[in-house]
């Protein structure tokens, strides 16, 4: 399992579409990511749509109907959450959930998971949100469940947050499903990380991603494991506009809080500025993001032809 360049659709309002057709401009892109290279398409696993992005009333679909729904709507793109909040499911339902989406999508499931963090969203629909703490207790609880229910092994857990007795997963495709873990922790979740996962998604400031990356590869040595098992890549908000009028007014959208994460310019200039920032800081893949125009026809090519280089094999 490798990400290598992903895609990540976060936003579903798209001015001038009906409800009727959102979907439909959903899947297109996810069709035109898969066309043009992109090895993998991820969504939010948000109910609100986040600050920064939207109003929370904006339009949001729920990660795993829309995931299923884009299997059968591709063919060889890999899918995944970016990320799963641990706190929104049942550890083992969330087990059985990813490796239905594996069958029906003829292997190309990824559970990408991390502790939950949008308080909003758990005090309205009503899940526990706990402490800082409490969150990393449950997510490490749940990958004790989840990773060997993902291998086709039982589950029996007796624990502060979460219990099984011999919980079983099947029908399953693959002996295994990749995991993913999102976030910045140096503490909690880079460890967790280097115990369970797959592939580490780094989502911090680009001017902090070669300390992340270089903290992430001592969390692997400390418990014996080469760092050159645990793929990385990093979230980018492309702020990508076709012409220098539209970078300009790009330019005027980006929220405060995520200037150190946007990447402003054409499709070879952000593609430029990633190779010297991103990869150059050590990272093996990238997932961007389009959140005004992605929605655009040909967008999604445009930016896959300019960063293809940058991160091939």
């Amino acid at each position: 399992m490798s990400i290598r360049l992903g895609y990540q659709i976060p936003n579903y309002t798209y001015p001038g579409v009906p409800v009727e057709n959102l979907f439909d401009t959903v899947t297109a892109q996810a069709k035109e990511a898969e066309a043009a290279g992109f090895d993998t398409v991820l969504v939010m696993d948000h109910f609100y749509q986040l600050p920064g992005i939207g109003a929370p009333e904006a339009n949001m679909l729920e990660a795993y109907t829309t995931l299923g729904a884009l299997a059968s709507a591709t063919s060889t793109i890999q899918l995944s959450a970016l990320v799963t909040g641990n706190t929104y499911r049942n550890p083992a339902l969330l087990a059985k959930t990813v490796t239905t989406l594996d069958v029906v999508s003829k292997g190309r499931a990824i559970l990408g998971i991390g502790a939950g963090w949008f308080e909003r969203e758990h005090n309205d629909l009503g899940f526990e949100f706990g402490t800082f703490g409490q969150r990393f207790e449950r997510l490490e609880e749940a990958l004790t469940i989840i990773a060997p229910m993902l291998k086709g092994e039982t589950s029996t857990h007796e624990g502060k947050w979460y219990v099984t007795r011999g919980a079983m997963n099947n029908p399953r495709l693959r002996p295994n499903i990749p995991i993913m873990l999102g976030g910045s922790g140096e503490q909690k979740t880079f460890r967790l990380a280097a115990r369970f996962a797959d592939h580490m998604n780094i989502i911090c400031d680009v001017d902090d991603l070669a300390r992340k990356v270089g903290v992430l590869r001592e969390r692997c040595t400390e418990i014996g494991r080469d760092p050159a098992t645990l793929a990385t890549s990093y979230l980018v908000m492309g702020m990508i506009g076709e012409n220098e009028q539209e970078v300009k007014e790009l330019s005027e959208s980006i929220p405060e809080d995520r200037r150190n994460r946007a990447f402003l310019g054409t499709a070879e200039q952000v593609a430029e500025q990633l190779h010297e920032k991103v990869i150059g800081a050590g990272i093996d893949g990238i997932t961007i993001n389009l959140i005004r125009n992605g929605h655009r026809p040909g967008m999604v090519t445009t930016v896959a032809e300019a960063l293809k280089p940058i991160v091939k094999a």
